[in-house]
């Protein structure tokens, strides 16, 4: 790994900016000849030799030599050649603008043109961001009997600990998706600025003195720590073309599953062996790691962002106004209204596009009876079988088998009839959608086994069964949907993952009490 990989990482600004832009320079900043190369069409670059190349860059690496200045004077003469050139020129509110793309097919700023080495690191911190979050919902909920002795609340007032993180960080990435998705901000600073915000609040969570203060800052927690949910969906899609996308969309929720599992097995010995603080704590370690990493090892992927800051490095360098990015050209008269449209893309794509709206109100149905089992296993198997709090937690290893099972057979179904029909012209986004026949039918299957098999003559291994097949509707119907979304909506599929949380967080937040208030 070299340097060009730390560069764009939140490290790699420190050094530059610390260094005076001396350290980890862009190529552009080494060689200022590269602005002509920047703005020329990649399938169109005209042909030169090794000394043609040799002069342009010995004059423009002197800038103040005669050459230099003829060079420059030719140029803004002879605005006939520019299309022998084959630039990239238009004129724009009355004036002439270059607008700065790729070098060439394979510029090595490109996400798509990384090493696959480089995407594999930088989708890992992405889902280890999606694991290490939602960890931090779950693992609560044994605490929860902690809790009720320590600030003597109800077991409702309890449960909005879960209920209220979950709203926040379902409100979260309606404004941080849009936000990632703007030129000038990219998706780098949301996600480790964000984050670490997330982890330094735990403390305040962690020492509340009362219940209101506690809830307050789960809130805010979950609201701060929520950009890899959506955003993270974008992050892939910078990287991957669609086929391998699909992949990586699987992979990715997978992680956002096996957080909410793990929460409770882990957390169930930590509030047995300590008490409900001591679940704050251990996650945050995990957070705390996780943000080491990103600060070091996360660059940034937003190809609108890169551009951006290419075209402003190549003014100063040139002190040519004219070299522009895509994005500048399109903002150019922008104001701030539709800046504030940009920022609530993710509410009008959700609830403009029926399809949209469709998918999102399944998945959130399917999210809020997940979060059904925080609030049921304890009364199932605490109350009715005797489990201790540690042994209720295990309990939720069914689920977890059950999704490694699922999820290597979905995978498989994406490699051999979906991969092979996205090179072909009548490839459809519908045709990822199949799989969601088996999750509907294999969801009330599931409800009804639980459901009846939850007795004392009948033993607990039957209703962990019965638990565990809930992922095969969990599979089945998030992971298609999210490959439907993010193909169908590429370009903004930040904003549309956006508004997928924020359904599923809704109704994440809301099933566990009304069955905390129905049962109890």
């Amino acid at each position: 790994m070299n340097a060009q990989f730390f560069r764009d990482t939140q490290f790699g600004h420190l050094v530059r900016l610390i260094s005076g832009r001396r350290r980890l320079q862009y190529p552009d900043e080494f060689d200022p000849a590269l602005w002509t190369k920047s703005i020329r069409r990649a399938e169109q670059t005209p042909k030169t030799t090794r000394r043609d190349e040799a002069q342009a860059a010995e004059v423009a690496a002197n800038p103040n030599n005669q050459e230099f200045d003829r060079f420059k004077e030719l140029e803004s003469r002879d605005q006939a050649n520019i299309q022998d050139l084959n630039i990239n020129h238009t004129i724009e509110n009355g004036e002439d603008v270059f607008l700065v793309d790729w070098y060439d097919m394979d510029d090595s700023e490109n996400p798509h043109s990384w090493p696959s080495s480089w995407k594999l690191l930088v989708a890992f911190q992405i889902c280890l961001l999606n694991f290490a979050f939602y960890i931090a919902s779950s693992i609560y909920v044994p605490g929860e009997a902690s809790i009720m002795q320590d600030f003597k609340v109800g077991e409702t007032v309890a449960t909005l600990g879960l209920s209220l993180f979950t709203v926040g960080y379902g409100l979260g990435p309606m404004l941080w998706s849009p936000m990632s998705e703007m030129p000038r901000v990219g998706r780098n600073d949301i996600y480790f600025f964000a984050f670490l915000a997330f982890v330094l609040l735990q403390l305040p969570t962690g020492f509340a003195v009362n219940m209101p203060m506690f809830l307050i800052f789960r809130f805010l927690t979950g609201f701060l720590g929520s950009p890899a949910l959506a955003t993270g969906g974008g992050t892939l899609a910078d990287m991957y073309a669609p086929a391998h996308l699909a992949y990586g969309i699987c992979i990715w929720g997978s992680f956002g599953i096996l957080g909410p599992v793990n929460g409770p097995i882990l957390g169930g010995f930590v509030a047995q062996a300590k008490d409900w603080r001591w679940t704050i704590w251990v996650f945050t370690w995990l957070c705390s790691f996780t943000v080491v990493m990103i600060f070091f090892l996360l660059p940034e992927t937003s190809a609108a962002n890169i551009l951006y800051r290419r075209a402003k490095r190549l003014r100063q360098a040139t002190g040519d106004d004219r070299l522009k990015s895509q994005s500048e050209i399109d903002a150019a008269h922008h104001t701030w209204r539709d800046h504030l449209v940009v920022l609530g893309r993710a509410f009008t794509l959700t609830f403009s596009e029926p399809i949209v709206f469709a998918l999102d109100l399944y998945s959130a149905l399917l999210y809020g009876i997940f979060f059904t089992w925080f609030e049921s296993f304890p009364l199932v198997f605490g109350d009715i079988y005797g489990f201790n709090l540690g042994e209720q937690g295990l309990v939720f290893l069914g689920i977890l088998v059950g999704g490694l099972i699922t999820v290597p057979l979905y995978l498989l179904w994406v490699k051999r009839s979906i991969v092979p029909r996205f090179s072909k012209p009548d490839f459809k986004p519908e045709m990822v959608l199949p799989p969601t026949f088996f999750g509907s039918a294999a969801l009330p299957i599931c409800l009804f086994w639980y459901g009846w098999s939850a007795r004392e003559n009948v033993h607990w291994i039957v209703p962990v069964i019965g638990s565990g097949s809930f992922t095969i509707s969990i599979v089945t119907l998030f992971f298609p949907v999210f490959n439907y979304l993010g193909i169908s909506y590429p370009s903004t599929s930040a904003s549309i993952f956006a508004g997928s949380a924020l359904f599923r967080a809704s109704f994440g937040a809301t099933f566990p009490l009304f069955v905390s208030l129905t049962l109890r």
